[in-house]
């Protein structure tokens, strides 16, 4: 039970930002239209992410077996732990827009839309996660223990290590 609810560590990057372009794409139209339903797929998608990582998420088993392994230029693999809270902050996101749905209706909820769309843009078409510099940053002031994370706390060897592997590939 305990590997049904592990977080993959490392993460191959292609398949978080193919999940920040489903995010994206799923928020925008949600945005717009205010289908009740891509409000339930967004929020049980976070929480899946959260709680299991790609595991029964479907938007996640899609980026781990379809689209990732087919964009070869953003294969890397990160550390979990911030992609992890990353997820954990979408979700927190879409309970707040769930919330405000049901108590102040879609009109007023949507523009909670706005940064979760910032973020995930950010993550997918760009590559920069902002959740995780969140989490570097709350590991730099003591809030998250260097336990947590031991690869994101020693920057020099995590970024030896991403150029042995990119010299390597390039063999």
């Amino acid at each position: 039970m305990n590997r049904f609810f592990a977080f993959p560590n490392p993460v191959n990057d292609a398949a978080a930002r193919t999940v920040a372009i489903g995010v994206v794409t799923m928020s925008v139209v949600t945005f717009f239209t205010g289908w009740p339903f891509l409000l339930i797929l967004l929020t049980y998608g976070f929480l899946a992410r959260v709680m299991a990582g790609p595991t029964i998420s479907p938007l996640g088993q899609f980026a781990v077996r379809v689209a990732g392994p087919r964009l070869p230029r953003w294969e890397k693999f990160v550390p979990g732990p911030p992609k992890r809270f990353a997820q954990a902050i979408g979700l927190s996101f879409m309970v707040a827009i769930d919330l405000v749905t049901w108590t102040n209706g879609f009109s007023v909820a949507r523009w909670i839309f706005l940064p979760l769309i910032v973020a995930a843009s950010l993550e997918g078409f760009v590559g920069y996660c902002v959740g995780c510099a969140v989490f570097g940053q709350l590991m730099k002031i003591g809030v998250i223990p260097e336990s947590v994370c031991v690869e994101c706390s020693n920057l020099p060897a995590r970024l030896a290590r991403l150029a042995k592997e990119q010299a390597s590939a390039l063999k």
